[in-house]
């Protein structure tokens, strides 16, 4: 079901829960949920634990609370107002024992879990609907950074393939930030995902409050999502969220890209790759993380192609989950450094972002001079690279400009001067900058 919303259309939005076996977990997993909620807090109303859980309390917590109530697991000390919502629930002494033994298996106590089937089909839905983009999409989007023709002709085709990225070229050319910027152009319609999926009768987290940017609730008002409780029209164990834009960088390891299991709380953390379903997962600084850059890309030889990643559960079963991830990899490395033909051949798109020409240079020089207020001198500008360029045979950078117009301001501030492009200053903040290597 798709739906039209301020950030556009919506792919899918999470069906109505209106009785227990909407949820697709058995009642018994929801009243363990329920107990050891009540065995973690000591004390709760219908309404928090509807809260707690996400799930309504009408159609479902409080056929749940009864039950419970009916099997001696748990009794009602009061009410703090009108209706069964506000029954305050504490938990007995049977209770206590059969929540001990359902913390043996896992102490998660969070949102009650989707079905993983109902991921997948939800992520299947959502995935692969980003936003589209041409050569007027692209300038708008790109209009802060300066860029080779050259480079901005193939961002787009790659962009729009929704596969695999290779950004490769010397540092300070601005690779992260083109990723991130593509990230921002076609990440545009917000997702849903859960707060956590059940497999097996094991929990996976799904939602990430760092790597996951929730959309604000009134953003959602008026929209057929959201309302009180008792009345929301879907399913609020889902969040709808911005699409994830997932950066990773030397701190990589192979264990981070698989399920990671928690033997203390037993239950599971989800790898990023899950995590980026739906939006992007850019590698940074490829090629300098803890693991062979052949290790990692053996790893994701089948995601990559079949758009499919396999995940193993500790008990020893895999699941299929899917792999909807705009995938980059930003790296300073010499491509053939890194990885072999073969290799290469499975990355879609390679591109090269190489170091700006004079004039290039000069229009980065320019542009950072308006955006920090500074007045531009074309012959200032012509100084700094014929002393500091030219005749040093020093490399040019696309982050030079910005770097040297903030030590010619700190210098300026530090000796009480206006920020301008004088030699005097110039020369000072190049002698601070660079280091000869």
């Amino acid at each position: 079901m798709a739906v039209n919303s301020g950030k556009g259309t919506l792919a899918w939005v999470p069906p109505p829960v209106q009785r227990i076996e909407d949820t697709g977990l058995t009642q018994i997993f929801i009243e363990d949920l329920a107990l050891k909620m009540l065995y973690f807090r000591g004390e709760l109303t219908g309404h928090e634990i509807a809260e707690l859980m996400h799930l309504p309390f009408q159609a479902v917590v409080s056929p749940i609370m009864d039950s419970l109530k009916r099997e001696q697991f748990c009794e009602v000390k009061g009410a703090g107002g009108l209706g069964t919502a506000s029954f305050r629930y504490i938990i007995t002494g049977k209770g206590i024992a059969r929540a001990r033994e359902q913390l043996e298996r896992t102490t998660y106590a969070g949102a009650a879990p989707v079905p993983w089937d109902e991921y997948v089909r939800a992520i299947n839905s959502q995935g692969s609907k980003r936003l589209r983009v041409n050569p007027k999409i692209m300038k708008k989007a790109l209009s802060h950074l300066i860029l080779e023709e050259s480079v901005f002709s193939k961002i787009g085709p790659a962009v729009n393939s929704g596969k695999s990225i290779f950004l490769y070229g010397p540092p300070g050319n601005g690779k992260t930030t083109i990723a991130e910027s593509i990230g921002r152009m076609v990440l545009k319609n917000d997702i849903y995902i859960p707060y956590a999926v059940e497999v097996d009768g094991q929990i996976i987290k799904v939602y990430d409050e760092i790597n996951h940017v929730a959309v604000p609730e009134e953003e959602q008002m008026g929209r057929g999502a959201t309302g009180s409780l008792g009345s929301r029209k879907m399913d609020t164990r889902w969040l709808r969220i911005r699409r994830p834009v997932i950066m990773v960088g030397g701190e990589l390891t192979l264990d981070g890209l698989e399920l990671v299991y928690d033997p203390n709380n037993k239950y599971y953390e989800a790898p990023f790759q899950m995590k980026a379903n739906g939006g992007m997962f850019l590698i940074d600084d490829f090629g300098r993380q803890q693991i062979r850059p052949r290790d990692l890309l053996n790893r994701w030889i089948v995601p990559m192609e079949k758009n499919i990643d396999f995940l193993a559960l500790h008990t020893g079963r895999k699941v299929e989950v899917p792999f909807e991830v705009l995938i980059v990899f930003s790296t300073n490395l010499p491509p053939r450094d890194l990885v072999d033909e073969a290799f290469l051949r499975r990355i879609r798109h390679k591109i090269e972002v190489s170091s700006p020409s004079f004039d290039g240079y000069r229009e980065i020089f320019k542009a950072m001079c308006r955006h920090r207020g500074i007045e531009y001198d074309e012959q200032a500008a012509v100084y700094l690279l014929q002393e500091h360029y030219i005749k040093t045979k020093r490399k040019l950078r696309a982050n030079h400009p910005r770097d040297l117009i903030d030590q010619m301001t700190d210098i300026a501030q530090y000796l009480g001067e206006k920020p301008q492009l004088t030699k005097e200053l110039i020369d000072r903040a190049a002698d601070a900058y660079f280091v000869e290597l």
